[in-house]
């Protein structure tokens, strides 16, 4: 969507949409008098269709942020806050599902920005995924609780009486996301996600110029009756000094310039009232081709394919696109003609509505001015335009003719060739748009230097077959940059590629690329939580975490396994009979299972051990004597044991000694969907001597009832 003062044009606005916000559980438009800027009719900002310049909406005054932050922080925080990790997953999944739902509307407002059918899967494809995959990993990595454990216990004293726990709970605020206009339905879903995981609502404040189709997704979303109130919040249109109404219990996430993440750096809220900040800013990323990779390997094709893709997904205005191309310097021609080759081959630019279109326009006349100009930086510091122009190109309309049109966004691919490879403006100036420029470098060391050079990325890319030149280049580039691609034949087909961040990694990078880091798997769901160290006893232990603590209060009676999920209480346990480990269970044991490791067959070589006093018993013997003794043998609630954690063999057992096992209900989650969960017991092996064998955690599914 092209941006323009509807005073700049001689035409009537007047009927175009305003984009609204959504605060306070209720949909809100500026009033009539807010949204007139003089002439009397049509004010606000307009947005226009960035291939056809026809107006699409407008974008008005922004709603009050203290009354969202309020609600927010009362109301959304009370509701979300309270609900299960798992609960909140399904909600995501469930959105997910409804957007899938409303892809085909979707579609049709992201065509309008500029993007092809190609783009939009990237962003709206993209977001939906993002939440299918929290909606995932939040069941299946997260217990269903409200507090997240961090590490194992720390005993801190002599008898076991005092000790200590981290925890992670939810900020008690809000995730205020400020996102760019590329990317107006996955930026925003990448942040919320885990936010919302975390328990923290979100309000988000999207870019203008792609602000109505932020707003039709949010519509969705809040459509969906998923949401719990207050959860989510959309504010549309400008939200200058958003700051001030934050504090410590707040979050930013920004996704922007790095010149705009240095101001909310040097904010008060941030300095002074401890607001979290995480920046993702410019980034002038790196491509680098080994020098194996000559013309006719896989590994060539797969670069140049790369390139040529990065360089026209969404016109090539995606933080993560490929700026700068590091090539042999022997191989530097061969890779501009090939690169030259693809884009006339694949490449057809024109409205994103018309059939065979694969490059749509930028998202506004003015985003298209702006990144002519950083060409025009790079070509008065040294760079030669290699392929493409800065002209008006020629475009397919969706009548299916080819013209020049210069009312819309459209900037034809350039590819800029530097003699220099040191020119500092090409390590720094970055041209948001469908622009790359191409490098020569000596020996792997050079290549490592010059894409450092960037001063930090969010992504690099390394293409080559040669396992040594692989190793050195990733080695020397990894602390430069957050997210490291190889790239090779075997990967070429199934590799997500270069510019595609994926939910389960970080997506970040250091120095330049903002310092801080989004998604990642549970890591980011972490952003949004604050980790605590409590002390106490192992009662208070157990009280506040819900997990049962060595030394807490155990429960004696009737055996745990007779209770199913609604019965069942932390701290049930089971104490059994000893059973005596003799010489032949080991010898039937070893040659059952053909396990005839010396320390359990030979008296002399096992005395000679450090470890062992003699012949001892198999650890996994021990183990399975100890499910014989606390197994209770009838149909009942228990369903499945589907593993053991944390097993350590502490004090080794000889023929003649005996063990017991202590069995404690330990941790207990419930599944949202289903009718079992899993317990979690804390399983300790002891022998005659009250020395503890072994340790480990066995995980049963249970039913509910």
């Amino acid at each position: 969507m092209t941006l323009f003062q509807d005073t700049d044009r001689p035409m009537q606005t007047a009927d175009a949409p305003l984009v609204a916000s959504y605060v306070a559980g209720r949909w809100w438009t500026p009033d009539d008098q807010a949204a007139t800027d003089g002439s009397g009719r049509g004010g606000g900002t307009v947005l226009a269709d960035a291939a056809t310049g026809a107006p699409v909406a407008r974008v008005g005054a922004a709603p009050d942020v203290a009354a969202a932050v309020d609600h927010a922080r009362s109301t959304g925080h009370a509701a979300l806050a309270g609900l299960p990790f798992h609960r909140r997953a399904l909600i995501l999944k469930g959105l997910a599902q409804a957007l899938t739902a409303a892809k085909d509307d979707l579609y049709s407002l992201s065509a309008a920005t500029g993007a092809t059918p190609r783009d939009s899967m990237i962003d709206i494809d993209g977001g939906i995924g993002v939440l299918f995959t929290y909606g995932s990993k939040g069941r299946r990595e997260l217990p269903n609780t409200t507090t997240l454990i961090d590490g194992a216990h720390e005993n801190l004293s002599r008898d076991g009486s005092f000790g200590g726990r981290h925890l992670w709970r939810s900020l008690p605020g809000v995730a205020f996301q400020v996102n760019a206009f590329n990317f107006p339905v996955w930026g925003m879903l990448e942040k919320f996600a885990p936010a919302f995981l975390a328990g923290v609502p979100s309000i988000v404040k999207p870019a203008t110029p792609t602000a109505e189709l932020t707003e039709a997704a949010v519509r969705v979303m809040i459509g969906s009756g998923l949401l719990p109130d207050g959860a989510l919040q959309l504010i549309v249109g400008s939200a200058r000094g958003f700051l001030q109404h934050l504090d410590l219990r707040d979050a930013v996430g920004f996704t922007g310039s790095a010149d705009t993440g240095r101001m909310l750096r040097r904010d008060d809220a941030v300095i002074v009232r401890g607001v979290e900040l995480t920046c993702e800013a410019d980034s002038v990323n790196a491509a680098v081709l080994g020098p194996d990779a000559v013309g006719g390997t896989a590994e060539f094709d797969a670069f140049v394919a790369s390139v040529v893709t990065e360089m026209t997904a969404k016109a090539g205005q995606k933080c993560t696109a490929i700026r700068r191309v590091i090539v042999p310097a022997s191989v530097l021609d061969d890779v501009v003609e090939a690169v030259r080759a693809r884009i006339e081959a694949k490449v057809v630019l024109g409205d994103p509505r018309a059939e065979g279109v694969t490059m749509g326009p930028l998202v506004s006349v003015a985003q298209r001015d702006e990144v002519r100009a950083r060409v025009g930086e790079l070509v008065a510091a040294g760079g030669e335009i290699v392929v493409g122009s800065l002209d008006d190109p020629e475009v397919l309309g969706v009548d299916g003719v080819r013209r020049v049109k210069a009312e819309g966004a459209f900037l034809a691919p350039v590819l800029l060739r530097f003699a220099d490879a040191d020119t500092p403006a090409v390590h720094e100036v970055e041209a948001f748009g469908p622009v790359a420029s191409i490098l020569g470098y000596r020996d792997v060391a050079d290549a490592v230097r010059l894409a450092n050079l960037g001063g930090g990325s969010l992504v690099a890319t390394v293409c080559s077959a040669d396992p040594a030149f692989v190793a050195e280049a990733v080695k020397g580039i990894s602390p430069w940059h957050g997210r490291v691609l190889v790239l090779d034949g075997s990967v070429a087909r199934s590799s997500t590629g270069h510019g595609s961040p994926v939910p389960h990694l970080v997506h970040g990078g250091p120095g330049r690329a903002g310092g801080g880091t989004e998604l990642g798997g549970i890591r980011s769901v972490l952003h949004f939580m604050r980790r605590t160290a409590l002390q106490g006893s192992p009662d208070t232990l157990t009280r506040a975490t819900g997990e049962w603590h060595a030394g807490a209060t155990a429960t004696d009676g009737v055996h745990p396994f007779r209770k199913p999920l609604s019965q069942l209480r932390v701290g049930d346990r089971f104490a059994s009979a000893p059973r005596q480990v003799t010489l032949d269970d080991i010898e039937h044991f070893a040659s059952f299972t053909g396990d005839t490791f010396y320390a359990h067959m030979d008296e002399d070589a096992a005395a000679a051990n450090p470890f062992f006093p003699g012949r001892v018993a198999h650890g996994y013997l021990l183990v399975s004597f100890a499910a014989g003794l606390f197994v209770d043998p009838d149909p009942g609630p228990v369903l499945a044991n589907y593993g053991l954690e944390n097993l350590r063999f502490v004090t080794p057992v000889s023929p003649g000694d005996e063990v017991r096992v202590t069995l404690t209900a330990k941790a207990i989650s419930p599944r949202e969907s289903e009718e079992y969960g899993e317990v979690r017991w804390d399983a300790v092996l002891l022998n005659q001597r009250d020395e503890t064998v072994a340790t480990y955690d066995v995980l049963t599914l249970v039913a509910k009832s």
